[in-house]
């Protein structure tokens, strides 16, 4: 049994874009400096967030029979919300569906705490069937809450102490537009964010000193954290399944776009693992695994800034199912091997065992090691540089239309040149008509592959009975091998889009840098390391 108990007390002074930031309609208007969205927070107030963590277990070994063991626990966690002194804690409120021109300020962030009791229920069970010990049998199921301790970092940016306004203008007087408020805010009634996880495995000796292990590993999560815009537009969705996006007015007109969190995601992890071992034998040890796995969920960033491959904001938040797809982290195949070596060199070994003590100095207390890793590339999602619907949202997480009439193979093959210069083919999309959403999927790319080998000399030495020397020599990507990264995912720069007749009937245009790739993983490294210890 045990408990667990944190008092978090965070002051920050870190609202967003204090300094400005500009967002460009396309790379013509960045030329001519005209700006599309520019975001500001002229004001900025000290907020202090608190919050109390308490968490207790109680667990139990049960030896059920001689080959049967059991392991069972509870474990609960509880929090007393999300709260800021000085009663600055801001809550942007809906009135049927539609977000509130200003937040009500109080002690609380959420409306309601969702975090007083989490219930944990974790069970593993240990079975050695044929009761030799050469075979167990492991299963276990949990689940599991993620706490929801960093929510200051959304809040940090909301009104009225840091308020964020948005305005469009030129580099030259990038204000001069009509501002509107920003808001930065979290769903009122936000759930925490919970997964289920099992795993059954079989491990089997399948020689002295090499065990061989086969397992199945699972999760489902739900309540997951998503970021979404919550004042766009109105929005049907036509008899074909298309969204479309008949006005440009926001649901409500007296904000801008909005920067929100909700507990709406889910997430799936499958994947069956394969794992041999080798302990040492002769100086040597090897291990081998390779996992063959699928990733999905709806949503695998909180926010642009951290969002790498895959987009920060869900596409149609009415429907957030639709961004359902491979995660950011989808990576179907890995494999990794990794072993040392003693050198069979030296006083005890099989060569020059006899060497005189100098010799034996030299030649003695030598290990090779190396790890190759080998991957399938992550998932990413072609994009558009502009947005169709006219919602606003600069952010742009709208994906283009699958091109039907499109034949041929998707990736470039060949050199590495062939595949930098152009790695996906952009003729297998087009570009949605005006007020539309894509209908491609969310992260249905998947980027180059990552293969490594590394290696590692090294030569530990005793210079006498308390002090030892250790030579290092480490050679990281050994083979030099080129591994790209995630291609340019823009594939129209411009195109229709909801507004005016000329806006409407705009022409797409082709990004100049759709699937090129522009970045590669570090060359070959050489490390040499000298230490003692004593």
């Amino acid at each position: 049994a045990g408990g667990w108990l944190q008092f978090l007390e965070s002051n920050d002074n870190l609202a967003q874009d204090q300094y400005g930031q500009a967002s460009f309609a396309s790379l013509t208007t960045f030329l001519q400096g005209t700006i599309k969205t520019f975001t500001y927070v002229p004001v900025t107030t000290e907020l202090g967030w608190r919050s109390t963590f308490v968490a207790g277990y109680l667990e139990d070994t049960i030896k059920l029979l001689p080959n049967l063991e059991l392991r069972a626990g509870i474990r609960s966690e509880s929090t007393d919300g999300w709260n800021a002194s000085h009663g600055r804690a801001p809550v942007y409120g809906f009135t049927n569906g539609v977000i509130n021109s200003t937040p009500t300020t109080g002690s609380a962030a959420l409306t309601t705490n969702r975090a007083k009791f989490l219930p944990e229920p974790r069970v593993g069970l240990s079975y050695d069937p044929f009761s030799t010990g050469k075979t167990v049998v492991r299963a276990s199921f949990g689940l599991h809450h993620a706490l929801l301790d960093t929510l200051d970092y959304r809040l940090d940016q909301s009104a009225p102490f840091n308020t964020i306004y948005s305005t469009s203008g030129t580099v030259a007087n990038p204000t001069s537009g009509t501002a509107s408020v920003s808001p930065s805010t979290v769903q009122p009634d936000l759930s925490t964010p919970s997964v289920l996880a099992w795993t059954l495995r079989v491990e089997q000796q399948v020689a002295p000193n090499t065990t061989l292990t086969v397992g199945y590993v699972g999760s489902h999560g739900y309540h997951q954290i998503l970021s979404e815009d919550l004042n766009e537009p109105a929005s049907v969705v036509l008899p074909n399944g298309t969204i479309y996006y008949p006005t440009t007015t926001k649901a409500n007109p007296a904000l801008a776009n909005t920067t929100s969190w909700v507990s709406q995601g889910s997430s799936s992890y499958n994947a069956l693992e394969v794992d041999l071992r080798r302990s040492f034998a002769q100086g040597f040890q090897l291990r081998a695994n390779y996992t063959y796995a699928r990733n999905l969920d709806d949503g695998s960033a909180w926010n642009t800034s951290v969002s790498a491959n895959t987009p920060a904001f869900v596409e149609y938040p009415n429907n957030p199912g639709l961004d359902w797809g491979p995660a950011a982290t989808d990576i179907r195949h890995l494999a990794a091997i990794n072993g040392s070596y003693d050198l069979p060199f030296g006083k005890n070994h099989r060569f020059l065992g006899d060497a005189a003590p100098t010799m034996d100095h030299l030649v003695s207390g030598w290990t090779l090691s190396a790890i190759a890793t080998l991957e399938s590339g992550f998932p990413f999602t072609p994009q558009l540089g502009y947005n169709p619907t006219g919602s606003g949202d600069t952010r742009n997480p709208v994906r283009p239309n699958r091109n039907p009439g499109f034949t041929g193979p998707l990736y470039a093959h060949g050199s590495t040149a062939q595949r930098v210069a152009q790695y996906f083919n952009p003729a297998a999309f087009s570009a949605p008509a005006y007020g539309t959403v894509g209908n491609l999927g969310r992260d249905t790319l998947t980027g180059p592959g990552y293969d490594d080998l590394d290696l590692s000399l090294s030569k530990t030495t005793h210079l006498n009975e308390r002090i030892r020397a250790q030579f290092r020599a480490e050679f990281f990507n050994i083979l030099n091998h080129t591994n790209l990264g995630t291609p340019a995912e823009t594939v129209f720069s411009s195109g229709p889009t909801q507004g005016t007749i000329a806006n409407q009937t705009a022409a797409a245009v082709l990004s100049p840098t759709a699937g090129v790739i522009t970045s590669a993983a570090t060359s070959r490294q050489i490390q040499l390391g000298l230490k003692l210890l004593f």
